[in-house]
């Protein structure tokens, strides 16, 4: 059983080592898995979603909130900003909707937490 685990271990090599080679890869998905807890948790209570388009707009919204997160913004200020500025642009404007996203300089402007110095 050792001689097979030692087999399959090197035959996985390369995608093993991956994360090496680019230090923004992390080793395990703790911090994927943690963040996807609160749904985990609360899925027996969305079960009583009153209709399936509740069920997606709910399912939506944590998306843009946990995104948020991620990328160190603040959720009721992203929440805030994109929902005063999506009336004012033309929604097949890839452009102007670019620049709603997480990652633009202007959310980064206005909605980013800078990070606690201890």
């Amino acid at each position: 059983k050792l001689g097979e685990a030692i087999t399959y271990c090197l035959n996985q090599w390369q995608k093993l080592v991956v994360f090496l080679k680019d230090g923004r890869l992390e080793l395990d998905n703790n911090r994927g898995e943690r963040s996807i807890k609160p749904f985990v948790m609360g899925r027996k209570a969305w079960l009583f979603s009153a209709s399936p388009k509740g069920a997606k707009a709910s399912a939506i919204i944590y998306s843009i909130v946990e995104t948020a997160k991620e990328n160190q913004l603040d959720p009721l200020k992203y929440l805030t900003y994109i929902f005063e500025q999506l009336p004012l642009i033309d929604l097949t404007d890839e452009a102007a909707l670019d620049a709603l996203m997480p990652w633009s300089d202007a959310i980064l402007t206005n909605c980013h937490v800078p990070k606690r110095t201890t």
